[in-house]
């Protein structure tokens, strides 16, 4: 059976006295008895309290993002050793931002993905089109590109440590959101395309999220799609009671 997740990318947002605040209004609010796997991904410096402050919870933490070699000259980087020693053992990779602002290339997203497998962390691959894509019905290709270049190389026993989240870039931040119907139509895709190069059982066991303006009144719709487990979360994770909502949606 997949599980099913909610994950909270938190961004460039929260500074440590408001991480905590946030942290605790969670604590308090999310249920402790829901199916679901919860993450939250604060700033790299407050991952560290994030950790202690969540030990006894069901609630882990994930960093959004990590630099590919294991150390050296990388001014103002983070490696995937660093985020072990503090108790992260989740990355977000792939994101579309990391991809337009940051100009990570597939190649560079493939690396850092193989690093983090070194050291038995779990991927939350992220991957979508852009309007464009879209627009040129060239959607379903662009996605399987980012998934062959990114993914495709992995041993078949790697996909025990990942977790897809498909993002349509044109409904992220935007106020767009995708339709639940093409939310399960790409999902559906992107299972088979799993399929089809890694067998059934892999496809079927791999959980893919949607992430794309995910808010409390549309979240159980999208959610209730057979091939959609659940959500990467922005604007709506800042929100105690917005994120406690989505996750209840499951």
């Amino acid at each position: 059976m997949r599980t099913k997740i909610v994950a909270g990318n938190w961004k460039m947002n929260k500074n440590s006295e408001e991480t905590e605040d946030l942290l605790n209004e969670l604590i308090e609010k999310l249920p402790l008895d829901k199916e679901v796997q919860i993450v939250v991904a604060p700033t790299f410096v407050n991952l560290a309290s994030a950790v202690d402050h969540l030990e006894f919870t069901n609630i882990s933490v994930a960093a959004q993002n990590m630099h590919q070699a294991e150390n050296g000259a990388y001014t103002g980087e983070i490696s995937a050793n660093m985020l072990k020693s503090v108790g992260v053992n989740t990355v977000i990779l792939g994101h579309s931002e990391r991809r337009a602002i940051f100009h990570e290339t597939n190649a560079m997203i493939a690396n850092k993905v193989d690093t983090a497998l070194k050291h038995d962390m779990t991927v939350i691959f992220c991957f979508g089109e852009e309007l464009k894509d879209r627009q040129n019905n060239q959607h379903f290709n662009v996605v399987e590109n980012q998934l062959r270049d990114g993914l495709f190389h992995l041993e078949k026993d790697a996909w025990e440590d990942i977790i897809l989240a498909y993002e349509p870039v044109w409904a992220i931040g935007t106020g767009e959101t995708a339709s639940p119907e093409q939310a399960q139509e790409m999902h559906a895709f992107i299972r088979e395309t799993v399929r089809k190069t890694f067998g059934s059982d892999v496809a079927e066991d791999v959980s893919i999220l949607y992430g794309g303006s995910v808010k409390p009144d549309n979240a159980k719709e999208i959610f209730g799609k057979p091939d959609v487990d659940g959500g990467l979360i922005g604007g709506a994770a800042l929100k105690a009671d917005d994120f406690v909502a989505i996750v209840n949606a499951i």
